[in-house]
């Protein structure tokens, strides 16, 4: 008898649509029914031995929270027996609704019950327990998930045996993942955690990758990226993430109109085995990065979204290096002007925070000039190693980027028909804080934050928690000058305070948006279960 093996994840949710995405333990017919009559059937696809689906469903009526069940060839596999969650539910948002966005990144997946947690309790465990407690609470409208959901290079030890089971880890990568079956490992142990199954089965999620989903450090820098192709593992590491991310996580970002618009997406479905299709894919997006879109738009009522994919959409050469290839910033630019009015609230999803501690902007940018050879081939050299040793690789390493974006925001927020707030959201840094940024020459009328949060469950090492407290540092702050000063670089075109932080713990953000106004809290997982509150505050009344 065919079995679920992972899922169902509620991906996509509007007024009326949603799709539910799950794999299975064999071809077959899944099929989603709804409480009130709707759902939706499709037949499984086939990628690397694995069979999934993404089950449209439609006929939903907006302002609702309706009960849903799995079926495989006409046999209900969800809920599960003797399950101790609620139902699961599709909610459609109304006109007019608010909407309550949970934000975070940088997961390892929690041991087993019964054994001991290293690194504490996790945050979205601590959420699907709130939630499932009483349903009917105000819980997230949708969660994103912005990066490092699993772990490629960072395995549990209890993956580290299957590994060790399957090859021999004297062998490169050693015990680290190296093809698509061993990532589908990780997000089996990620993702059949029973508090966090049951939570995405009832929580639209929106996602994107950073390094980890594919390697620490991914695309740092030229140099980086010709050292790890010199190498006889790298292809296969990088393709395999780039396929499984597409699987897992890539396709229920998008919407219903746009996977019938996806031609990759029909081959695979229409193939009897889809894999040398995804694997053609996978190579071209790793040759030529250009020439895939891993960013995307949601709209929630008048919150607009855009996803911004950080990673395998630079630009490496030195004298071009761009955190977002010319097609990408485009995209970006194109779609925060479309519409002007149309929204109260632009959020931007990067997995790599905007606004960094001042001297470690300063450091990022001056390793960005010496690596270019502004101080000589020397400077060059210990700036490119510094540079993959310490992690100089966000937005302020790219300093044109980092400028571009703060033009953008300016635009975007000036004039009467401006956002009441643009809000930058990110991870990646284990820690959480808040910053307010604002322009010499005035700037724009909307307000304009980096909220950063992370992480929902990882370690937090004390260089971290001394390293971050001392950036935000006025002794800092002036040694970060003297820093950028030998690099020759030009003051920042924005500046910015911290309004809240440095917040260290497994933790999670959320906002609530109605209207113009937007509420932020910080919630952090405690010992024993649940959610405290750590910080509460208006970012636009």
């Amino acid at each position: 008898m065919v079995g679920l093996r992972l899922g169902p994840l509620l991906r996509y949710a509007d007024g009326s649509s949603a799709t539910v995405w799950m794999e299975t333990s064999r071809p077959c017919v899944a099929e989603v029914r709804c409480a009130d009559g709707s759902g939706g059937t499709t037949r499984t696809f086939q990628v690397a031995g694995h069979h999934y689906a993404l089950v449209p469903v439609t006929g939903l009526t907006p302002g609702t929270a309706t009960p849903y069940e799995v079926f495989l060839d006409s046999t209900r596999v969800w809920p599960l027996p003797d399950s101790r969650f609620p139902a699961s539910v599709i909610r459609t948002p109304a006109d007019g609704d608010g909407v309550r966005v949970a934000f975070g990144s940088c997961r390892w997946a929690a041991p087993p019950a019964d054994a001991r947690d290293p690194v504490g309790p996790d945050a979205l465990d601590s959420l699907a327990t709130r939630v499932a407690a009483d349903p009917r609470r105000e819980g997230p409208d949708v969660l994103l998930l912005l990066g490092d959901q699993v772990y490629a290079d960072e395995v549990s030890d209890a993956t580290r045996d299957r590994l060790a089971a399957r090859r021999d880890l004297d062998d490169p990568p050693g015990a680290e993942v190296a093809d698509y079956e061993e990532y589908t490992w990780l997000y089996y142990e990620s993702w059949l955690d029973p508090a966090v199954r049951w939570l995405l089965s009832t929580v639209p999620t929106c996602m994107i990758f950073d390094d980890h989903d594919v390697i620490d450090d991914w695309n740092t820098s030229a140099a980086w990226l010709a050292k790890m192709r010199a190498t006889d593992w790298w292809r296969e590491r990088v393709l395999s993430g780039l396929m499984s991310y597409w699987v897992h996580q890539h396709l229920g970002n998008l919407s219903p109109a746009e996977l019938a618009a996806d031609p990759l997406y029909t081959a695979v479905r229409e193939a009897t085995d889809g894999t040398d299709a995804l694997r053609d894919f996978a190579c071209r997006a790793d040759a030529d990065p250009a020439s895939v879109r891993w960013s995307y738009r949601r709209d929630f009522g008048r919150v607009r979204l855009l996803m911004v994919d950080s990673r395998a959409a630079r630009v490496l050469q030195e004298d071009t290096r761009s955190m977002l290839d010319p097609g990408e910033a485009h995209w970006l630019r194109e779609q925060a002007l479309d519409g002007p009015g149309s929204y109260d609230h632009l959020l931007v999803g990067t997995s790599l925070p905007w606004l960094l501690p001042h001297l470690v902007h300063d450091v990022e940018a001056w390793s960005s000039a010496v690596c270019r050879g502004d101080r000589g081939t020397r400077w060059a050299r210990f700036g490119e190693r510094l540079r993959q040793t310490a992690d100089l690789e966000h937005w302020s390493a790219f300093p044109s980027s980092f400028a571009a974006l703060a033009d953008l925001f300016a635009e975007v927020g000036s004039g009467p028909e401006a956002p009441a707030t643009v809000l930058v959201l990110s991870g990646d840094v284990h820690h959480a804080y808040v910053a307010e940024s604002h322009w010499p020459d005035g700037g724009p009328d909307a307000r304009v934050f980096q909220l950063t949060c992370s992480p929902v469950h990882n370690s937090v090492p004390l260089s971290i928690r001394v390293g971050f407290r001392f950036g935000w540092s006025a002794v800092a702050r002036a040694l970060g000058r003297r820093v950028a000063r030998h690099g020759g670089c030009p003051p920042p075109p924005v500046r910015w305070r911290k309004d809240g932080g440095p917040w260290f713990g497994n933790q999670l953000m959320t906002l609530t948006l109605r209207g113009r106004s937007a509420r932020l809290r910080l919630e952090k997982a405690r010992a024993g279960g649940g959610l405290t509150t750590v910080e509460e505050s208006d970012l636009a009344p």
